[in-house]
Parts: C-alpha cells; sequence; structure tokens
C-alpha cells in the first residue's frame, strides 16, 4: 500500500465504529456520548442540551437503545413534585465499559495501522 501513496502527502488512516442491529444502529460514538451525558446529568433533556441535540432525538435514541437491549440501559421517572429524571443502569454503565474499551481497542488498530501505512 505504501508504494502506492505520494511521499510528500500527510497521509492518516481514520475509521469509526458502531454496532449495528437488524434494523438499525445499536451502538457508537454518539450514543456513548448520550449515555454519559445522562449518567453525569440525570436528564435527558439536559443530556440532549449539553450535546446541542433535540430532546426528541435523545428520547428516539434511549428507546431504540432501550429496544434492543436485554435489559433497559436508561431507566426514566416522570415529572411530578420530585421532578423528573433519568438513571443510566448497571447495563447501560456496563455497554459504556465495554464500549469505551472496544473504541480504545479500535484507535489502537488505527494507529497500527496507520503507522504501518506511513512508515
Amino acid at each position: 500500500m505504501k508504494e502506492l501513496l505520494r511521499p510528500d502527502l500527510p497521509f492518516r488512516l481514520n475509521g469509526r465504529l458502531w454496532i449495528e442491529g437488524p434494523d438499525d444502529r445499536f451502538m457508537g460514538i454518539g450514543r456513548l456520548e448520550l449515555l454519559q451525558h445522562i449518567h453525569a446529568l440525570g436528564s435527558i433533556s439536559q443530556a440532549a442540551k449539553a450535546m446541542g441535540m433535540s430532546y426528541k432525538r435523545a428520547w428516539d435514541l434511549v428507546n431504540s437503545l432501550n429496544r434492543q437491549a436485554r435489559q433497559p440501559l436508561v431507566g426514566t421517572q416522570a415529572g411530578g413534585t420530585r421532578g423528573g429524571g433519568a438513571v443510566v443502569t448497571a447495563e447501560g454503565l456496563e455497554l459504556i465499559r465495554e464500549f469505551e474499551a472496544m473504541q480504545a481497542r479500535f484507535q489502537a488498530f488505527l494507529a497500527a495501522e496507520g503507522q504501518r501505512l506511513t512508515q
């Protein structure tokens, strides 16, 4: 491959990692960020705001995640005198950890292959 590239141009390897289900994307970097924000802020609305995303889009993503997982990844509480909120479940926290680890391995793969590409 290296022989095909012009040596005077700065090439780099790039890619994105996501997990797809039969009908919809299950997990990717955007959904990971959404789960992280929900965990930190305790609210789908606040997570959406932090990401510059509409509440409807965030809610649709949470529904998609919950629908495709064996157990709910985000639990919600309706508003009222104590207010509403959302919590990332133990299964959701496990997904965050697992996907972060997978993402780290993917980035290491890209770095290693990028080195091979430019050496």
